[in-house]
């Protein structure tokens, strides 16, 4: 497998964590749907470890989940969105491009 079709898992598998975790809160995901979307989130994450760093791939999926979770709870919960949290997505998002960009070679 080409680096870029594991990079596709890595992204893709976060933004299915994003599906499975929110499902844990909210009723309207139904739960095959998150059965599913767990289920296939692991299994792209696997794939992509055995051509990318495990390290990398883990943060970047942890990351991605931890970002899409933060943003539907902040829109699903209709609350007010405080500018240091903004800007505490926005790192973390630059940190998780910052890890893609440096992911050639080792963990190390």
């Amino acid at each position: 497998m080409s680096e870029t079709k594991a990079w596709s898992y890595v992204i893709l598998g976060g933004l299915l964590e994003v599906v499975w975790a929110s499902g844990f809160k909210y009723e309207a995901i139904p739960s095959l749907v998150v059965l599913i979307s767990l289920l296939t989130s692991f299994d792209l994450i696997i794939r992509a470890a055995k051509v990318l760093p495990i390290g990398t791939v883990y943060a970047v999926f942890a990351g991605m989940g931890t970002l899409g979770t933060t943003i539907v709870e902040m829109v699903w919960s209709g609350g007010a969105i405080h500018p240091l949290r903004i800007v505490f997505i926005l790192t973390l998002l630059a940190c998780i491009i910052g890890l893609k960009l440096t992911s050639k070679g080792s963990d190390g």
